[in-house]
């Protein structure tokens, strides 16, 4: 057997298909379009439509080289040498083409003739009663039947859930020889170690499962098989794990030179490069693929395994931010064939470097914290840790669970998870009630109501006003067969202009009329999933019935503002691209007729300079009245015309890019200006960042811009005649009145710390002595904390072994500083606790430092008596 690269083993695979009449696809994104799950887990989940039948492929046979991201088992990534987060699964796949009998000679043939495993170490399983795939791999591929292994459903049955498709699996192990056994001699196929070694799965679905459990025979039968990249590396190249072969070697090179450590030594070392290597890749092809930190979703997840590896890193002892310094080398090893490494270097660059940074700062808080509570739990006898302190762990540091856990785990304590989950619900809740009242004008209906449907006709783009028919009517998530006068209710119609809200852009709102004297108001346009446009209305006169013909009349005024918008979006992408460079992509926007956002990828807030480049630069391609193109193509050929894609979005066959000549292309389904010189003006209004490596502008055009302009101007006019000065002259005169303004506050702060410390004397003579510690108190009206601060100075400083407690009141609040010197702190003293503990007997809360600290409260009245209480506090401190 001829030692293989990845790279070339990979190529072998899909050349080898492709002669077989399969299409070969490049990878698919990380991105599923799929939402019951986060990434794509296995080569087939591009195409599940496919096999449940849901939409009809173009081609019956296809292979690929799938990008896939697993998180299930994460805590064994680094712990074995074959667990990974991101891996490579080869596939071929049959859309009711051939079946067992091809896809077990295609095997075969291509890890034997091709690869050039030995035959005689090659073992399928079956599934216990398919007789067919006996048959096939006996008599037709020429297996011995003693090396034809039969296993139960758990590993030799494959479906997508407890319904639907799915079917038996064949699967094929080969025995890499004794040198890999782990010595039992009870060592054979089902052995969990190294030496018989899974290496392709077949799965033949040929059965539908109904709800009572029953299969039934497909009438398309389909295949579909998965086999790992880098395991075939590893048994091509000879090696005993993945991490040995080429596909990471470079990788666990690099990691192992920046941790200074020599892998292969055992133990933790070599898990924290093995973490290191296999993270680095699925952090960076994640963010390739539009997914960016966060808390919820695949953003979670992205930063849980980022910081994983940072944990790592800085368990051997790296301390300062070391993942970037690997990209160079995966881009080596991997940018041909995945070109978006290259695309989106500096993006990739510029979020790992960010998130490194920021969970360093908060790495070294939470774990002491964490290591603290760790330390209670045992010193009480405990051996678990509370999931509320889980929770606000994540909370306020933003630990995953996961690392919480994997901490608790290595000092022998256990989390409780179920408290965890408890609290994470409570946020959830208050994050779908905010949701609920942002989302509350969606329109919401059973989309099954409308299966029966033939899709909708758009002819918004060369229309604002055209005749449909009425297909169906929905009252109350009822459907009816007419609407009354006055109702609100859901329409569907054959066709029509109104744009319903997709990509960013808001739907459409306008009318609808019909004979005799009916009209409706259109509220709301929306798309569903299945492609019926969907109006809101509130019919104003008459009765609309199913199968009424109305025209249907989009107001063309807001229509207008929309397009402006939106063309803006497309002159804002490209300009923000040439400021601020090419790792800029869009991350999700809003077009309305008032305001549009963008959201894009970028990791700092853009300067007062840069901000001003950009709308130069969009100002100018107004002005040069530039007509908008649309051509109706494929994907290739946009790509060839440059058109920039959403990294989230979906595309079918056909695409319709919008062009500015010469200056950008995007692919778009939203309306548009006929010239750009019909925006007419264009402002940034605000620019702010909305989560790692994530910026957000909202701006305006046309009209609304003008309108800004307008109350802008108004305002200045208005600050000239509060201020007596000309427009030229308002900053001059705004900061000499500034100025003027530091010079009263400075003198009012000099007046009350002369008051407050008249007042010192008479503190020190009324001090208590608590167990040898001077407590000096005093209660202020209104005076600030860092004046109170100044005062317990004072204090501190004339007096050893000293406490001081001093308040101000105010008409709703009393604000604490406790200030506390080394004698009284070395006897036990810590004035953050004491702060705390005083604000709470009026309600309160705060803490700070063991010698200053700062609190406060909303009970004024018992301000003396909490002081007084301070005494007993103080004491129990200090024994």
């Amino acid at each position: 057997m001829q030692a293989r690269s990845g790279k070339e083993l990979r190529e072998m695979f899909l050349s080898f298909f492709e002669s077989k009449g399969h299409k070969r696809y490049p990878s698919f994104s990380l991105v599923p379009d799929d939402p019951s799950i986060l990434f794509t887990i296995a080569g087939m989940v591009p195409f599940k439509p496919y096999f449940l039948g849901q939409k009809t492929p173009e081609v019956t046979r296809a292979t690929t080289s799938q990008k896939c991201v697993r998180t299930n088992d994460i805590d064994n990534v680094g712990r074995t040498a074959r667990h990974h987060t991101f891996f490579e699964m080869l596939g071929n796949f049959s859309f009711g083409d051939y079946f067992k009998k091809e896809a077990s000679l295609f095997a075969w043939e291509f890890l034997t003739e091709r690869v050039g495993l030995d035959p005689d170490r090659l073992y399928p399983t079956i599934y216990k009663d398919d007789e067919e795939a006996f048959e096939i791999w006996n008599k037709v591929v020429g297996v011995p039947a003693n090396r034809i292994y039969r296993l139960g459903e758990e590993d030799n049955f494959w479906s997508v859930g407890p319904v639907g498709p799915c079917g038996p699996c064949s699967e094929l192990i080969y025995d890499q020889g004794p040198e890999f056994s782990c010595g039992s001699p009870d060592c054979g196929l089902e052995c969990d170690c190294d030496r018989y070694l899974e290496v392709w799965n077949l799965v033949f679905m040929q059965y539908n499962r109904d709800e009572e459990g029953n299969l039934n025979p497909l009438p398309k039968k389909n295949i579909d098989t998965g086999m790992g990249l880098e395991r075939l590396a590893s048994v091509v190249q000879q090696v005993k794990g993945d991490f040995e072969t080429d596909l990471f070697k470079p990788l666990v090179a690099k990691a192992s030179s920046i941790m200074g450590v020599k892998y292969g030594s055992g133990g933790r070392e070599d898990m924290a490069v093995r973490v290191v290597s296999d993270h680095l890749r699925a952090v960076a092809f994640m963010i390739a693929d539009g997914i960016m930190p966060s808390n919820e979703g695949r953003g979670y997840v992205l930063r849980r395994i980022l910081r994983r590896a940072v944990r790592y890193g800085r368990l051997a002892g790296v301390e300062r931010p070391f993942l970037t310094e690997l990209l160079p080398v995966l881009n080596e090893i991997m940018a041909d064939p995945y070109e978006e490494l290259i695309l989106h270097k500096n993006l990739i660059e510029q979020v790992i470097e960010q998130e490194e940074l920021r969970f360093g700062r908060t790495l070294e808080q939470g774990t002491t914290l964490l290591e603290e509570e760790i330390r209670n739990v045992k010193s009480s006898g405990g051996k678990t840790l509370s999931g509320v302190v889980a929770f606000e762990l994540y909370d306020t540091f933003g630990f995953p669970f996961e690392l919480t856990e994997e901490i608790c785990k290595e000092a022998g304590v256990e989390v409780k998870f179920e408290e965890f989950q408890k609290e994470m619900e409570k946020q959830r809740e208050r994050a779908r009630a905010a949701w609920a009242k942002s989302e509350s004008n969606k329109i919401e209906m059973d989309e099954g109501l409308l299966k029966d449907l033939e899709p909708s006709e758009f002819t918004g783009y060369e229309k604002e006003e055209d005749e449909g028919k009425v297909l169906a009517v929905v009252v109350d998530n009822e459907k009816e067969e007419a609407c009354a006068e006055g109702q609100e209710c859901y329409v569907v119609l054959n066709k029509t202009p109104f744009y319903g809200e997709k990509g960013g852009q808001v739907g459409d709102e306008g009318v609808l009329e019909w004979q005799p004297g009916g009209r409706a108001k259109v509220l709301d346009t929306q798309v569903s999933s299945g492609g019926h446009y969907v109006h809101k209305v509130r019919v104003e006169s008459g009765k609309l019935k199913v199968g009424d013909f109305v025209v249907a009349k989009v107001d063309s005024g807001r229509r207008k503002k929309i397009k402006a918008h939106h063309t803006s979006t497309h002159l804002l992408h490209e300009a923000l691209i040439r400021v601020l460079g090419d790792h800029v992509r869009q991350a999700g926007s809003l077009v309305a007729p008032d305001f549009l956002r963008f959201d894009f990828t970028h990791v700092k807030p853009m300067t007062k300079d840069e901000i001003k480049e950009v709308e130069n630069i969009v100002f100018g391609v107004i002005t040069d009245n530039l007509a908008l193109e649309t051509h109706i193509t494929n994907i290739e050929e946009a790509k060839k015309l440059g058109a920039k894609a959403l990294f989230e979005e979906k595309y079918g066959d056909k695409v319709r890019v919008i062009v500015v000549p010469g200056y950008s292309a995007e692919l778009c389904g939203g309306t548009h200006v006929n010239r750009t010189g019909d925006i007419g003006v264009f402002k940034i209004v605000k620019e702010e960042g909305i989560g790692a490596g994530l910026r957000r502008i909202t701006a305006l055009a046309s009209d609304a811009a003008f309108l800004k302009f307008q109350e802008q101007a108004e305002k200045l006019d208005e600050l000239s005649e509060i201020f007596e000065a000309e427009e030229g002259q308002l900053k001059e005169k705004a900061l000499s009145l500034l100025e003027q303004r530091k010079k009263l506050q400075d003198e009012v702060e000099r007046l009350n710390v002369e008051k407050a410390q008249l007042a010192v004397d008479e503190m020190l003579q009324k001090a208590v002595e608590v167990e040898g510690v001077l407590l000096c108190s005093g209660i202020f009206d209104e005076l600030p904390p860092n004046v109170l601060r100044q005062v317990g100075d004072k204090i501190r400083n004339s007096r050893k072994s000293s406490v001081t407690i001093l308040a101000s009141k105010t008409k709703d609040q009393v604000t604490f500083v406790v200030m506390a010197d080394k004698d009284a702190m070395a006897k036990g003293v810590h004035a953050g606790k004491l702060a705390k503990s005083i604000a709470q007997l009026l309600g309160g809360g705060g803490g700070g430092r063991p010698d200053v600290a700062q609190a406060g409260a909303k009970k004024v009245d018992g301000v003396k008596e909490a002081l007084n209480k301070a005494i007993d506090i103080l004491r129990e401190m200090i024994r």
